[in-house]
This record gives C-alpha cells, sequence and structure tokens, in this order.
C-alpha cells in the first residue's frame, strides 16, 4: 500500500511517539489483528487543528490514529474513549462511520489515550478538491443536496435505539452552549485577541428555545466527510466525532455553515476559507438552511436564522482562539496556528455585521 494520501505528511517533530511501543499494542489489542505485522509507516494529517490524526501503513492494511493534543486544553475535549463509544454504537444504526479497532487509556503507551480506526477509502476535500478531481455546477449542487441529506439522516437517528440516550444532559441544550462558549472564550483570551463583550451579551439576551434534542455531530463540514471516489456527490464516510452529543439539530446547522463561505463573501472572509463552497453550482448558506429546515419540518425565515448564525461565527471564533491560545503560549509551534488569531479579530467584525443586521 502507498502511504502517499492526500493530507498526509511527514510527522511534526513535536507530535512523534514511540512506533514500536503502538504498534506492539495493537497487535495484542485490536479487535482484529490480521495484517499487524511489523512496524507501520506513519504520516501526520495536517488538516485539523484539535486531536491529532495519523496514518499507519502497514504492506497490506491502513489504520488511522487519533489522540489529543500535548498543552493545555479545554474541559471535556479530547476524550478519546467518548469518540470511540460514540462511533462504536452509531455505527449500528448508520453506514457513515469507520470500523472501530482499538481503544487505549494507558498512557505509557503513547502518552495520551489514543484510539485507532479502519480507514474509509475516498475522496477528502481540503481548502480545494485534490488534484485530478474535477467537479461541475451539477455535481457541486448534488453534493450539497446529499451532504444536506445525510445531517437530515444523522438527525433522524434515535438515540435510544442506538445506545446513546445517555450521550447529552437533554433540552436547555442552547442555554448550555451560549453559557460554555462563553466560559470557553473567558479561559482562552489572550492580551491580543478581541473582548467579544457585545457578541456574547447578544447571544445571552435573545437566545431562542431548543427545536428538538437529537444526535449531532457538531463539526459537520465538507472536509469531514469522505466522498465515494467514484462518485463525488455521494458522502461514504463522517469524520472526527469528538464533540457529538445530543442537541438542538440547528445548532449543528449553524456550527456547518460558520466554514460554508461562498463565492460573493468578502475578501477577508474567502481568506479564512477551508472547504471549497464556493465553487459554480455550490448553494449559498441561505439555500442550505431552507433546503434543511424543509427536510426537517422547522419553520425558519432570514431573522430567526441571525441568531444562529451570529453563534456559529462566535463559536468559530473561540474554537480558533483555544487553539492559538495554545501557539500563544508556547504550547505548539506549528505555525498555522498563528494566523489563528487573525481569524478571531476578523470574525467579530463578521458579528458586528450580523447583529447591527
Amino acid at each position: 500500500m502507498s502511504s502517499q494520501v492526500a493530507g498526509a505528511r511527514q510527522v511534526r517533530a513535536e507530535d512523534a511517539f514511540d512506533v514500536e511501543r503502538v504498534a506492539d499494542w495493537l497487535r495484542k489489542n485490536a479487535d482484529d489483528s490480521t495484517g499487524l505485522e511489523g512496524l507501520p509507516s506513519v504520516r501526520q494529517f495536517s488538516g485539523g487543528a484539535s486531536n491529532l490524526t495519523f496514518l499507519l501503513t502497514y504492506p497490506d492494511r491502513e489504520l488511522i490514529l487519533r489522540h489529543a493534543p500535548r498543552g493545555t486544553k479545554a474541559r471535556g475535549a479530547h476524550d478519546m474513549g467518548r469518540e470511540y463509544r460514540i462511533q462504536s454504537r452509531l455505527s449500528a444504526v448508520l453506514p457513515y462511520i469507520a470500523p472501530m479497532v482499538a481503544f487505549c487509556d494507558d498512557p505509557s503507551v503513547l502518552g495520551a489515550d489514543f484510539y485507532v480506526m479502519g480507514k474509509i477509502d475516498g475522496i477528502i476535500a481540503g481548502t480545494e478538491f485534490p488534484e485530478g478531481v474535477s467537479v461541475s455546477p451539477e455535481q457541486a449542487r448534488q453534493l450539497c443536496l446529499n451532504f444536506i441529506d445525510v445531517l437530515v439522516e444523522l438527525h433522524s437517528v434515535d438515540p435510544k435505539a442506538a445506545g446513546l440516550a445517555d450521550l447529552g444532559k437533554g433540552f436547555g441544550y442552547v442555554r448550555r452552549q451560549v453559557e460554555g462558549w462563553t466560559t470557553r472564550f473567558h479561559n482562552a483570551r489572550t492580551d491580543d485577541a478581541p473582548d467579544y463583550e457585545r457578541a456574547m451579551a447578544w447571544l445571552a439576551e435573545n437566545q431562542p428555545d431548543d427545536v428538538a434534542n437529537c444526535v449531532i455531530h457538531n463539526d459537520y463540514k465538507l472536509d469531514n466527510v469522505v466522498l465515494a471516489g467514484d462518485d463525488v456527490t455521494r458522502v461514504i464516510g463522517i469524520l472526527d466525532w469528538e464533540m457529538a452529543t445530543l442537541g438542538d439539530p440547528l445548532m449543528d446547522v449553524a456550527g456547518s455553515m460558520a466554514y460554508w463561505v461562498q463565492a460573493d463573501d468578502d475578501e477577508m472572509t474567502q481568506a479564512m476559507r477551508r472547504v471549497p463552497t464556493n465553487l459554480p453550482g455550490m448553494m449559498t448558506r441561505a439555500e442550505f438552511v431552507e433546503r434543511y429546515c424543509e427536510r426537517m419540518g422547522f419553520e425558519m425565515s432570514p431573522e430567526r436564522w441571525r441568531w444562529y448564525e451570529v453563534f456559529g461565527a462566535f463559536r468559530s471564533a473561540v474554537i480558533a482562539q483555544q487553539i492559538y491560545y495554545r501557539y500563544y503560549h508556547g504550547q505548539t509551534t506549528n505555525e498555522a496556528y498563528a494566523r489563528l488569531g487573525v481569524a478571531v479579530k476578523v470574525l467579530e467584525g463578521r458579528i458586528d455585521r450580523l447583529i447591527a443586521g
């Protein structure tokens, strides 16, 4: 097997681990140890800025390893055991989950909890689609429709049937999210960050009630799904379940739309784009929300959606600030994280414009 997988690069020195020790543990603990003889080659996926993700390539098998980053982390974040359990249970009712292979909570093996899963072969978009993958306007629109349909399918999962009834805290999710992300911002604020007081006050004063309580992914965006190699419009896998929970489905859409940069957005917003949602044929955010709400039977208006759009942008700003905090305090040397401080400032301007109407 070739290790030349899109997005996989040489492991950064600060993220290196004892491959021999991990490989030995995996042989002894994998649900299926077939093809795990010897040492794998290891590459690191450059995408994402939260949990660290690696490609383990054996002669006849490819696996994915995920573990939490070093340094200060938000309370409740980076729970590898939780992420492993969610996917293990969802795999029985949702056909987009990679097979789980093993979970390790022994810090002597790698220095942090980690889990290993099978690799779903297909196309993963980055800022652009991989070289050689062309997407026509008709395909782009169909991809949007299918992307929405898969989200609706997830939000329609029966939590009890999936064994996930205890995943969340029930209704009151919107309130808890506003309070939680406000606290996270305060805890991660650096001296060079804006204060976001106007945004936090507006969100608290205008928050809506929950519309439902269901399984939500909480980071559903184009670079967290795998597309079929023979049909770029078809979703075959959903990745990165770190923040999945039971909650309000509109909040899931709000998080997704925060990354949905469309072709007519301003230059600064375009510079922050991480997925190719600006291609000809891609839906606008308004079209996406309209289609999703139509499928789910939710009443929605642009004015009502404004609150969710502000929340999605604020949540993105807090995530960026939490990662920038690690760079600011020398907990990581990844220079890519330095730019997130600028993103936090750009998002403040976008939020101010949205609040002003």
